[in-house]
């Protein structure tokens, strides 16, 4: 199972919003021995979300989808998780209680009294209009609820809601995957050589080197290190230690070989 994230929202596309929530996620997964494989943003179009979500549903994936499950014009998601399942949008029962609940509470502040029929209330119970089939998911924030759909799992853009969320997705949906080590890499600040030149090098560490990943992050402009190449390697959690160290090794002598400047080195 591999681990992606939709991040839904014109105000992220056009920049009136920047993002919050990609890096939070990789954080959360970083810090239970995950990594995130895929992430997609997508605006608010209902039809190229339907399609979206149809590609989530149809991988298998543990998909996190955030933003765009309100009850107003530009909110789609829970219409496009329908249409992508082919099933029908029903109030869930659980939801509307929460959401009842809510209601009440607002209007106590007031100092009102919560009337469930008020126009404000009826818009207000469609965010618990969720697929036929859905579950939820709890909202320490305000308990409106986000929901699910197998492994496919929906949360509000706000990241106060979102982030504590996703962790509860994570850690009582999934806790079986948690790992106590994950991605875990070493690399080295190369100067005085070209990528180019450096690639059959790149190809021969992976292909002696299986379940290793070679990677390399070019800079021309670093106020520490100048022009320069990040070269390393890479292992998930099925590799031991000895095979990334055998890896960087190789890697290493391979760029001494070649005559690179090694100017320091990284372990993470």
């Amino acid at each position: 199972m591999q681990i992606g994230l939709i991040i839904v929202g014109d105000e992220i596309l056009s920049g009136k919003r920047q993002d919050k929530h990609l890096a939070t996620f990789i954080g959360l997964l970083a810090a239970r021995g995950l990594s995130l494989a895929w992430a997609e943003y997508v605006g608010d179009d209902r039809e190229r979300l339907t399609a979206t979500l149809r590609r989530a549903f149809a991988s298998g994936d543990l998909v996190l989808s955030c933003g765009g499950i309100g009850a107003t014009p530009d909110d789609h998601t829970r219409q496009a998780a329908a249409a992508a399942l082919d099933r029908e949008l029903l109030i869930h029962p659980g939801a509307r209680e929460l959401i009842w609940g809510r209601i009440q509470e607002m209007a106590a502040e007031q100092g009102q009294v919560a009337d469930a029929e008020h126009p404000d209330s009826l818009r207000r119970f469609e965010m618990g209009r969720f697929p036929a089939g859905a579950e939820l998911i709890p909202n320490p924030y305000n308990r409106i609820p986000g929901f699910y759909v197998g492994t496919v799992y929906f949360v509000p853009g706000f990241p106060v809601m979102a982030h504590p969320m996703m962790e509860w997705v994570l850690d009582q949906r999934h806790a079986d995957l948690h790992q106590s080590v994950g991605m875990r890499e070493r690399s080295l600040i190369v100067s005085g050589a070209m990528e180019a030149s450096l690639t059959p090098l790149m190809e021969r560490i992976e292909s002696e080197h299986p379940g290793i990943k070679v990677f390399s992050l070019p800079s021309v402009d670093h106020p520490q290190w100048g022009r320069h190449i990040e070269l390393g390697v890479k292992a998930g959690p099925a590799l031991g230690d000895e095979a990334l160290h055998e890896a960087y090794g190789a890697l290493k002598q391979g760029l001494i070989h070649f005559g690179a400047l090694i100017r320091t080195e990284l372990v993470r």
